[in-house]
């Protein structure tokens, strides 16, 4: 069995879950995907996302999917598997791959949001608001003393900001539309619209069904405490 598929960011919404609370989702479009390759040592399989027109795959890109057997995509990708047995080099995947009720972690890349000053990249309070400060926003003073005379490696300054790599863990599938091949993931996950997305199962948190009701744990108190508590209550009014 493979990690986890690639998909497609569509955007939020919200919907009701059986005790009638609203919870926000994101929908995200899976698959269909393809089998492009599959290894043995380590065992990985190959997957392909996102069918484009020829005339905008490179040569070598296109001879792999005329190998394989399958249309033209846009994207191919890795993912560890502990099985190879069930793919095959031309499979299918779908949405199917992905149960209600249990936990993905999602990888995309952040919305880039340009160059950026150091109170919105870092969360800096600023300086002094009157109005002689003339140090509102300004970075100040950055350079080291005497020793070691150079501005230390590391330090939170203006510059480029987003554009990353992001990676959230354990988001609940809340319900999956085979027909449109879409999930539905609790939460926010990183990218803009139609952004590339990752989809893997988690190995933190394991299926729980949305019957399933979590156990009311009544922690024992302390009969001491108690006690004095009583001693000091008996004197007020």
């Amino acid at each position: 069995m493979i990690s986890g598929l690639l998909g497609k960011k569509i955007g939020m919404t919200q919907i009701f879950d059986k005790e009638g609370n609203v919870v926000p989702v994101t929908a995200i479009e899976i698959g269909p995907c393809y089998v492009l390759g599959v290894k043995e040592s380590p065992k990985k399989v190959v997957i392909g996302f996102d069918e484009i027109k020829e005339s905008r795959c490179s040569k070598p890109r296109l001879g792999l999917f005329k190998k394989a057997n399958t249309p033209t995509l846009r994207t191919v990708k890795e993912f560890k598997s502990t099985d190879n047995a069930p793919y095959q080099v031309g499979q299918k995947l779908l949405v199917d791959f992905f149960r209600a009720g249990e936990y993905v972690n999602v990888v995309g890349t952040s919305i880039g949001k340009g160059f950026q000053g150091g109170m919105k990249r870092w969360n800096w309070h600023g300086g002094d608001a009157g109005h002689g400060s003339m140090h509102h926003r300004r970075i100040g003073s950055n350079g080291a003393n005497t020793y070691p005379g150079r501005v230390l490696r590391g330090k939170n300054m203006p510059g480029h900001m987003g554009d990353d790599r992001v990676t959230v863990q354990s988001l609940r599938v809340m319900a999956v539309d085979a027909e449109n091949n879409m999930i539905l993931v609790k939460g926010a996950v990183p990218g803009c619209k139609n952004g590339l997305l990752s989809v893997e199962r988690s190995l933190k948190r394991a299926y729980r069904s949305f019957d399933e009701k979590k156990e009311v744990v009544v922690h024992k108190r302390n009969p001491m405490k108690q006690a004095k508590a009583g001693v000091k209550g008996k004197g007020k009014k």
